[in-house]
C-alpha cells in the first residue's frame, strides 16, 4: 500500500513537472530578429518623411482634400493627385477616392 502511494506521487509529481515545462517554453525572438524589424520601421519612416518634404517642395498641396488614410493629397506637374503612404510610395487616385477635408471647429 506505500509503494502505491509512493509509486502515485511520484507519477503525479513527474507529470505536473512535464506540464509546467511544456508551457514555460515560448518562442522568443533573438536579438537580430528585433533589431531587423526596428530597422526596417525606422527605414520606412526616414523614407515617407524624406518624400513628403519632396513632394511639399516640387509638387502643389489639394487644398481642403484628404487621401483616403487622412493625409494630404499633392497634384504633380502631370495633374496627377497622390498621397504618400507609412513606407513613403507615392499612391495615386482616382477622383473618386479624394475626400473633402472637414472644417475645423473654433
Amino acid at each position: 500500500m506505500r509503494k502505491q502511494i509512493l509509486v502515485a506521487g511520484l507519477a503525479l509529481a513527474c507529470f505536473t513537472a512535464f506540464a509546467f515545462n511544456a508551457t514555460a517554453q515560448e518562442k522568443k525572438e533573438s536579438v537580430g530578429q528585433a533589431i531587423g524589424k526596428t530597422a526596417t520601421k525606422v527605414g520606412n519612416k526616414t523614407a515617407e518623411v524624406a518624400v513628403k518634404g519632396a513632394s511639399k517642395v516640387a509638387d502643389k498641396t489639394y487644398k481642403g482634400k484628404m487621401a483616403p488614410d487622412g493625409s494630404d493629397v499633392y497634384i504633380n506637374g502631370k495633374n496627377k493627385k497622390y498621397y504618400i503612404n507609412k513606407k513613403g510610395n507615392r499612391v495615386y487616385l482616382k477622383e473618386s477616392q479624394i475626400k473633402t477635408r472637414p472644417e475645423k471647429k473654433n
